[in-house]
């Protein structure tokens, strides 16, 4: 699990939570959400925990986190 930054040329990067699978030989990724309008302190927490931090620089309650755009499985 990650979120990457995905630059764009005249607008702000993306920000956004991919996922990946394979099919048959090709590695292929959908994103599951657009993070871009959370502000930059959220974002830099859930890099943390999804990197398995114990404690992040602010305390951060995901249940209150509302994602812009979930992908259907």
């Amino acid at each position: 699990m990650y979120i990457e930054k995905v630059p764009n040329r005249n607008s702000p990067p993306a920000v956004l939570r991919p996922d990946s699978y394979r099919e048959g030989d090709q590695v292929k990724k959908r994103t599951l959400a657009n993070l871009s309008k959370l502000p930059d302190d959220i974002i830099d927490n859930l890099k943390l925990a999804l990197k398995g931090a114990l404690q992040s620089r602010y305390t951060l309650d995901v249940h209150n986190l509302r994602f812009i755009k979930l992908l259907k499985s």
